[in-house]
């Protein structure tokens, strides 16, 4: 099966539909909680037990972003939206839903270039 490698040049993401000028980087997890089912007499798991399922999510912004910072000031919910592209053909949708921004890190370098660290949460990431 052959790889499909989307180029940051050609991707953007969207926060409310707004895109975000001067994005470098958006990571992201998806963590499902998990227990394990014990039985007795046996040193082994008989199964699994699944429950909440959350996203948690970076994006990394040359300089910073007002929008971001609004909403992390008014603790309001938001949509996020990530338009991955490899080509004109090739295009991926992910769309982060009831996002919260949980902090953020500015970091400015000696060669005077500054960066900012939003860190969210999702309550569901949709994949089309």
């Amino acid at each position: 099966m052959a790889t499909t490698v989307f180029s940051s040049n050609r991707s953007n993401v969207q926060v409310e539909g707004e895109t975000i000028d001067g994005l470098q980087a958006l990571a992201f997890r998806v963590v499902t909680e998990q227990d394990n089912v014990r039985a007795i007499g046996v040193a082994e798991r008989v199964g699994v037990v699944f429950g909440l399922r959350v996203v948690q999510g970076e994006l990394t912004i040359r300089s910073a972003n007002f929008k971001l910072d609004g909403l992390l000031k008014d603790q309001t919910s938001f949509q996020l939206v990530a338009n991955l592209k490899q080509d004109d053909k090739t295009q991926r949708k992910l769309s982060f839903d009831e996002c919260y921004v949980l902090d953020k890190d500015f970091n400015i370098g000696a060669g005077g270039s500054s960066l900012t660290t939003y860190r969210f949460t999702a309550t569901r990431l949709v994949e089309a």
